[in-house]
């Protein structure tokens, strides 16, 4: 196979990016684009020279992949739909709804033999992958992730929406398994958590300090991250990396450097197209997926826990 056929499944904001990507990737054609909305969908396949189909079941038997790019809640069955007939899925964030179905698609994946990416975005920022070299012993991390809010996403909770990024990054950096959670959020413009903060603790003494903010005035994505010896703070948005390292006859030393912020989701693509060519392992796998849901329906729980705690009678002063 020297050209991987590929569509795109739910072409909203983040589903229109997701097909142009494809478009630009030379050893991927992009078959066509899905959208139960024909008015969202038909527009955009006009702009990439491609078909609009308005039944996903269609593509069968004309793709080698897709990425699947629809309301959360769609992912599932969207997934499995494709799995099931084998076909390659890179399914953007959060994975499913719950661990539980994220479970069910990974094994379905690894059965029949398929890739299965999650769209992880920030693990192909230029920032992360030029500071996460040294960062081989990490003890403590410390993030904020805060935007404005915007009705996209609001279905889900702010956990899901945005901080679920963060935890994925700190997965993929500590070499442990978290061992307790605490957090609180509670919610300002929707019926779900809207601001919420996370203490994790790892089996092996680590611990990181998590923050996401959909009602913020101004948008931050700062990560800072703390090893023996060394701190290194990483702002995703800005690109740019400040290291701060002591050791040997000086006390302490500083490094800063600015990146281009590069285009990370160009770079998900490429890495996704590669696996399939390749048969390689995916850079973020639907198990890298799954640890990421279980760890963040850990928080959701807690929040829930704490809310109902202070929703009781017994709590209430007289």
């Amino acid at each position: 196979m020297s050209r991987l056929r590929v569509a795109v499944i739910g072409v909203g904001y983040l589903g229109r990016f997701h097909a142009q990507k494809y478009a630009a990737v030379p050893n991927a054609e992009l078959v066509g684009l899905c959208d139960l909305s024909e008015a969202a969908g038909r527009p955009v396949a006009r702009e990439l020279a491609t078909a609009f189909y308005a039944d996903h079941r269609e593509l069968i038997g004309k793709v080698d992949a897709v990425t699947v790019a629809a309301s959360t809640s769609a992912h599932f069955e969207l997934t499995r739909f494709f799995l099931e007939h084998g076909v390659h899925v890179l399914v953007e964030k959060p994975m499913t709804p719950t661990s539980r179905e994220a479970a069910l698609l990974t094994k379905l994946a690894e059965e029949r033999g398929l890739k299965l990416q999650v769209g992880h975005v920030e693990r192909f920022n230029p920032a992360l992958l030029s500071a996460r070299e040294a960062l081989d012993d990490v003890r403590f991390i410390e993030c904020h992730r805060l935007a404005a809010f915007k009705s996209r996403g609001s279905d889900i909770n702010v956990v899901l929406d945005l901080m679920i990024h963060d935890l994925d990054v700190i997965l993929s950096l500590v070499d442990a398994r978290p061992s307790r959670v605490s957090a609180v959020g509670i919610a300002v413009l929707t019926a779900s958590t809207d601001i919420a903060n996370a203490r994790i603790e790892f089996t092996n003494g680590a611990v990181a300090n998590v923050t996401s903010s959909r009602v913020s005035t101004s948008a931050q994505r700062k990560f800072r991250v703390f090893q023996e010896n060394q701190y290194v703070s990483i702002d995703f948005g800005g690109g740019e990396v400040r290291r701060v390292a002591s050791g040997g006859a000086v006390p302490l030393s500083e490094e800063r450097w600015s990146l281009d912020k590069g285009d990370a989701l160009l770079a998900e693509t490429e890495a996704f197209v590669e696996s399939v060519l390749t048969d390689t392992p995916c850079r973020v796998s639907g198990r890298d997926g799954q640890a990421a849901l279980e760890l963040a329906e850990s928080i959701i729980d807690d929040i829930e826990r704490a809310a109902a705690l202070r929703a009781s009678p017994r709590c209430r002063a007289p």
